[in-house]
């Protein structure tokens, strides 16, 4: 395998299963600890197996070509006044020389296809070869751009001058822009084809989807720095690579980026699309009556995204260098990237763009027969469940109806009948979803108590029986909100007239301006653009304006088939605070088209283990067939002695370690706790970092050892950080933290480093790297299950139940728990190994980590080095011992 350096051994493994796994077909679960080049590993393996099987498929292409050019025409062929032999008749009955003749067909077929996309692949060559080797193209193709942008602004002075004094008109054109706002004429039955991102009599242009991989990862610096690693890999200069995101992240239009909310954005610029496809028509109508001059997005141009795209195509770019490409070339990097698909060996993409089908399908993505890799996948089933739930509030129905009502109220005379039809749909599925959480729409939802409080889990039948909404045709509703726009035109209405942004309003006069100040507070909120994910996901409903949008997925939601799913209701003091939230219980469901279709799936991760979830509910309830299936885990390239794993049974003054829900508040567990902490930080330069089960049990031990004096104790060896609960304060901790630790190894005080509290799925468990005097020792506090007690992961362990065999006597409700708290714990403590020199000491602080069903779910090279310790003193002697390394190393 071609590689930039002299590979670990463990990634020469890595690359020849993974290798193995894509030639085979096959559906595999790689595990590889971060820190031992996975990236590299999966591109340098996956790009290999790629050109492997491109030179195969040319070989044997030119092959077929041959043969067909070496005149088989010469063969003899059967002719119907043979006579046939006995027995000559095929399989089904038809005579050899039919059979013949049909397969001589489909023969003759494949050569000519050959030869069109032999003749396609050389185009497309010859073009990104100009682009590669002559710059004079990029030149002329810039001033061609200055030219179009003058002429363009020269045009509209002179529309300015004509229209000076013509202030009437002026106005009138104002008044008449409210025709935005209406809603199209829908006919539902007539098939139209979407607006795609290529000009409809472009279509014939689209290429072959090539064999491709299809790379996924969580977040978008994760797909950035793996764009980073391509580049410098031995494959960078040669692998055609596209970069795809959604519009929030390629948009380059300025008035629709401003708009903030994924679904305003996405809604903005395809209405400006729908307006570029209707200005043909409108300009045959300018002459017999005057219309509406729509806005159409200046980035929308197919010769300058035809050259976008290739310019990527020639170099490997990332979304950043994407979207700075965009803006040079005043082109659109969001379609522009889209029409690099087909011709891309890799496409790297975020998850939700491949597991969501309808997201898939926009895109442009075609699986069949291609392969994907899904990075960073410990947390796959959570992600496909989350994709495909919805939940809305109750003051969001309530606010959709009174919007939805007053548009309809306001446009009844203009509105064609299929519209005025499914808006009344709409409104009678809002006022019953309002009366399943016990209110009434019309009236102010903070104002409604709701009588009966507590959370009701219901399948999705009972549910639409129950609300009395099982005799509309959901699926119809749904397409009618895709194809008509209607929260956009929606969300239109409410920024034109402020219309109320809460739901009811009983005095007339203050509606508008009530509503107007609502609405600007969601615009000033929207405007802030750090903030953290949790805050946002909050505030989403303000920003949207149109909560409409939100509605939309749940309509979606409830489509799903009625045993993959249930639906909560969630009835809490009053109707605006209550809400409906759909829960997918079987992500298999989503995830069996994407194993069907592809040649391999390669499901990837630092830490996989336990691997049990990935086999039996996703994979298997997916009809895999296990045979299909293949596992690969390697060690670390650490040293044995770089990590002391320590599961630790009792504390210093001989306390059994147990943080059980009915244990851990006791008074002597905090200070046990505390104990143990100051003993390591005495001991253990630089950073320690301490990982809590939840904020709450964080605050408590906190608040406690505060009283108790132990954390002035504390606080004169480390200085002591807390993981704060908004994303845009994550970095500034962070900041401090490296800073505290670098200054006490310089300075050698008193003071040794610094302790940072974190909590397990908080935001330093994941994605943060504590390489280095940044983690030299983990501790976990305790066992960091879930809350049992939740409705959701009640309905699971159920369904699970319900639906799986058991596994080892244990029920899969049970095993369920079990991996979501080992999954936690093992993303947690290996933040600390980052590479092949870190060294570092993680303490598992309960004695349950020493039960065999738990033990074995550590990973395997954590696992083969832990020591379990009853007593405090031989755990301390070998912190010592390391303490002692540390220093003769520095």
């Amino acid at each position: 395998f071609p590689f930039p350096y002299t590979p670990y051994l463990i990634q020469e493994r890595f690359m020849a299963a993974l290798y193995s796994a894509l030639e085979a077909g096959r559906v595999g679960i790689f595990e590889s600890p971060t820190g031992t080049g996975k990236s590299l590993s999966l591109i340098c393996g996956a790009l290999s197996w790629l050109r492997d099987f491109e030179e195969k498929k040319q070989q044997e292409e030119a092959r077929l070509l041959a043969r067909e050019d070496s005149g088989q025409e010469g063969k003899k062929r059967p002719t119907s006044a043979e006579p046939r032999r006995p027995g000559s008749d095929g399989t089904a009955g038809e005579p050899d020389w039919v059979t013949a003749f049909v397969q001589r067909k489909e023969e003759r077929d494949m050569v000519d296809r050959l030869k069109e996309e032999q003749i396609r692949r050389k185009k497309r060559e010859d073009r990104l070869e100009k682009i590669r080797h002559n710059v004079q193209l990029k030149y002329a193709a810039k001033r061609k751009r200055s030219e179009e942008d003058e002429t363009k602004r020269l045009l509209q002075l002179s529309k300015e001058v004509l229209s000076e004094g013509a202030g009437v008109d002026v106005l009138e054109q104002l008044d008449h822009n409210e025709e935005e706002l209406i809603l199209a004429e829908y006919e539902s039955d007539e098939e139209k084809k979407m607006v795609s991102g290529l000009e409809e009599d472009d279509d014939d242009l689209e290429e072959e989807h090539v064999t491709k991989i299809y790379y996924c990862s969580r977040t978008h610096s994760q797909l950035s720095q793996f764009v980073r690693e391509v580049q410098k890999s031995p494959f960078g200069k040669d692998t055609r690579l596209v970069s795809l995101g959604s519009r929030q992240n390629l948009c380059v239009n300025e008035e629709v980026r401003r708009l903030g909310a994924l679904q305003l954005i996405n809604d903005r610029c395809m209405e400006m699309q729908k307006n570029k496809h209707e200005k043909k028509s409108d300009e045959e109508m300018e002459g017999k009556k005057r219309r509406v001059s729509r806005t159409v997005c200046p980035f929308y141009s197919y010769e300058q995204m035809q050259f976008l795209c290739d310019e990527v195509l020639v170099e490997v770019k990332d979304i950043e260098q994407l979207v700075a490409l965009g803006r040079e070339t005043k082109a659109c990097p969001y379609y522009g990237s889209r029409y690099a698909i087909p011709a891309a060996q890799l496409v790297v993409l975020p998850y939700q763009m491949l597991l969501h089908e309808p997201t898939r399908s926009a895109a442009g993505i075609k699986l069949k027969d291609q392969v994907v890799i899904i990075d960073e996948a410990h947390n796959l089933i959570d992600t496909i469940t989350c994709i495909h739930s919805a939940e809305v509030s109750g003051s969001q129905l309530c606010c959709a109806h009174s919007q939805l009502l007053q548009y309809m109220e306001r446009y009844r005379k203009r509105l064609k009948a299929k519209n005025l039809m499914y808006i009344k749909q709409i409104l009678y599925l809002l006022e019953r979803f309002v009366a399943m959480l016990g209110g009434n729409v019309n009236q102010n939802p903070s104002c409604q108590a709701v009588s009966q409080t507590g959370t009701v889990l219901k399948s999705i039948n009972d549910f639409l029986f129950q609300s009395q909404i099982d005799n509309i045709n959901l699926f119809k509703v749904q397409r009618y909100c895709e194809k008509s726009l209607i929260s956009r035109k929606l969300f239109g209405f409410v920024e034109r007239y402020g219309g109320p942004a809460t739901a009811v309003k009983t005095n007339k006069e203050n509606q508008k301006l009530a509503g107007l100040q609502n609405f600007l507070l969601t615009l000033q909120q929207g405007s802030d653009k750090e903030g953290d994910p949790p805050v946002e996901a909050e505030n989403d409903q303000l920003r949207t304006a149109s909560p409409l949008m939100q509605i939309e997925g749940f309509l979606s939601a409830l489509t799903n088939a009625n045993q993959d799913g249930r639906v909560i209701l969630n009835r809490q003091g009053t109707v605006g605070q209550s809400s409906l939230k759909f829960l997918l219980l079987n992500p298999a469901v989503h995830f069996a088209k994407v194993v069907e279709e592809c040649r391999a799936v390669i499901i990837a991760g630092g830490t996989m283990q336990p691997v049990a979830d990935f086999r039996e509910q996703l994979l298997t309830c997916a009809g895999v067939d296990p045979a299909r299936v293949v596992e690969f885990s390697c060690g670390h390239v650490i040293p044995p002695e770089n990590i002391l794993p320590i599961i630790l049974c009792s504390g210093p003054s001989n306390q059994q370690l147990e943080f059980t829900y009915e244990t851990r508040d006791l008074p002597q567990m905090m200070d046990e706790t505390g104990r143990i902490l100051c003993n390591v930080c005495n001991v253990v330069p630089g950073g320690v970092v301490c990982f809590f089960p939840s904020y709450e049990y964080e605050k408590q031990v906190y608040a406690h050892w505060e009283k108790t004096g132990l954390l002035t104790r504390l606080a004169a060896k480390k200085k002591i950080f807390q993981e704060p609960k908004k994303a845009n304060q994550v970095d500034q901790v962070l900041v401090e933290y490296a800073k505290c630790i670098k200054r006490c190894s310089q300075s050698g005080g008193q003071m040794t480093g610094a302790l940072l509290l974190s909590v397990v799925g908080g935001k330093m468990s994941e994605g943060i790297n504590f390489s280095d005097d940044l983690g030299r020792c983990v501790i976990m506090v305790g066992m960091p299950y879930p809350n049992i007690k939740s409705p959701e992961l009640q309905e699971k362990m159920t369904w699970l139940d319900k639906t799986m065999p058991r596994a080892a006597g244990q029920a899969p409700s049970r095993v369920l728990i079990e991996n979501l708290c080992m999954k936690a714990v093992n993303q947690s403590i290996g933040r600390a190994i980052r590479h092949q020199k870190d060294f570092a000491s993680i303490l598992l602080l309960d004695h349950r980590y020493a039960r065999p069903a738990i033990f074995n779910k550590l990973p395997q090279w954590i696992r083969e080095r832990t020591q379990v310790k009853p007593a405090f003193g031989s755990a301390f002697a070998e912190l010592r011992k390391v303490r002692t390394c540390i220093l003769g190393n520095s």
